[in-house]
């Protein structure tokens, strides 16, 4: 099959899938912790365990996936179909929820569906999409996270205010009914185009050699370890952020409206994050790139330290311009240029897993410092793990641009000694 511009109708469902997979069935979490905590009670860092249940479930589908479609090659389609459309389902189940561990439950598989459904709805468009468009049709895709954030934070009427107490039930209902609608909707966007076979059938080398090329690319310090673990401490900060951030506007007293307000302003910041960072990382496809998101990310999460309102929106909007959605679709586009064809839906499954593992330690360790020190340094300790992804990414960047004049060097070696074979 032809590949299309990145503006097309897989690239577009895609982009309503990831409103759910990770603006609905992931972040809105956070959004909902007040009104939750009224009805089932508990403190924040009981709460934020479930959190890490949710992500413990995240990392045993991306664990469990590789394996999965490597055994079972000829039921990739079939598997992402299903995990979109129970994704919705669960949603649905989870606000019927009455006690810690049914939540606990539904957590869980919300997580390991959502992993599922990640990696193959990304692998899924991206294969549809020239390959100088990737970056562009990464942040579409990514956008659509935003997007979910930003009709999320709309809920907090009905969320947040104490006299909806049974509001975010609602919401998460409503939220489901919308996952089923975009999973019919991807699924009958990837037959007409054909996009099913095109994509998978490619991917037929043996196992143990695509094993071996993943684990040599993404472990080789001068290949992509430096983008792995930079993508590990982005899960780790940018999660403690998204699970307290409301919990503290409301402990500063702040409106349930006004909080419901800042939240979709991050939402409606990543929608131009999603832009402009697809834009930018296929204008420079460099772990540079990346670095500068977060850095500038970390410099947004410290503007909770101020205590003052103006300076934590503003720090908050930062975030969603240029380091919520951009460090995600980066990765991701910039393994979709440096891995082979048939080893990238198993490196991004990989890569995903140390995303995931940084958003399980992340809801602990915030929770403890939250206990500890109170919302406001729990918020803000984000931060340090923010810094830590940039100088990782910064890493990466420089050991890049060394490979690059190695090559180029070696090539122009090569060049010279032919031009001094005799004829």
């Amino acid at each position: 099959m032809a590949t299309k511009s990145a503006m097309n109708w897989i690239t577009l469902w895609a982009s309503f899938m990831f409103a759910i997979i990770l603006g609905f069935s992931r972040l809105s979490y956070g959004m909902f912790l007040p009104g939750i905590q009224r009805v089932i009670g508990g403190s924040y860092g009981q709460l934020g365990i479930l959190g890490t249940v949710n992500f413990i479930g995240y990392l045993i589908g991306t664990l469990c996936l590789s394996p999965l479609i490597g055994r079972f090659p000829d039921f990739k389609p079939t598997i992402n179909r299903m995990a979109c459309l129970l994704l919705g389902l669960a949603l649905i189940g989870s606000a019927f929820s009455y006690n810690f561990a049914q939540l606990g439950l539904w957590r869980f598989a919300i997580g390991l569906l959502s992993a599922f459904a990640t990696v193959l709805v990304l692998s899924i468009a991206l294969d549809t999409v020239r390959a100088a468009e990737r970056g562009l049709a990464s942040g579409l895709i990514w956008l659509g996270g935003s997007a979910g954030i930003l009709v999320t934070g709309l809920f907090a009427p009905v969320t947040i205010d104490p006299s909806h107490v049974q509001g975010w039930r609602y919401a998460w209902i409503a939220m489901g009914v919308l996952g089923v609608i975009a999973a019919f909707g991807f699924e009958y966007a990837t037959r007409k185009r054909g996009a099913d076979n095109s994509v998978f059938q490619i991917e037929s080398s043996p196992s143990n050699e695509k094993s071996e090329t993943v684990y040599l690319l993404l472990f080789n310090p001068k290949r992509l370890l430096f983008l792995i673990a930079a993508y590990f401490f982005f899960g780790w900060g940018y999660i403690i952020y998204f699970t307290f951030i409301i919990p503290y506007l409301v402990s500063r007293g702040l409106p349930s409206l006004n909080a419901g307000l800042i939240w979709s302003g991050i939402g409606l910041a990543g929608l131009f994050n999603g832009w402009i960072g697809g834009k930018a990382i296929d204008r420079w496809p460099s772990g540079y790139t990346l670095a500068l998101g977060l850095t500038l990310g970390t410099i947004g999460v410290m503007g909770v330290t101020a205590n003052h309102m103006i300076y934590t929106v503003l720090g908050a909007v930062i975030i969603g311009l240029v380091s919520f959605i951009a460090p995600p679709l980066m990765t991701t586009a910039l393994l979709r240029r440096h891995v082979p064809h048939q080893a990238y839906a198993s490196c991004l499954s990989v890569a995903t897993s140390f995303f995931a593992s940084g958003q399980i330690i992340g809801p602990i360790v915030g929770g403890v410092v939250v206990q500890r020190f109170g919302l406001q340094f729990g918020v803000a300790s984000s931060a340090i793990f923010m810094a830590i992804a940039a100088a990782l990414a910064g890493l990466y960047g420089f050991q890049q641009r060394k490979l690059e004049l190695e090559e180029k060097c070696e090539t122009r070696r090569q060049i010279a000694k032919i031009k001094r074979q005799p004829l």
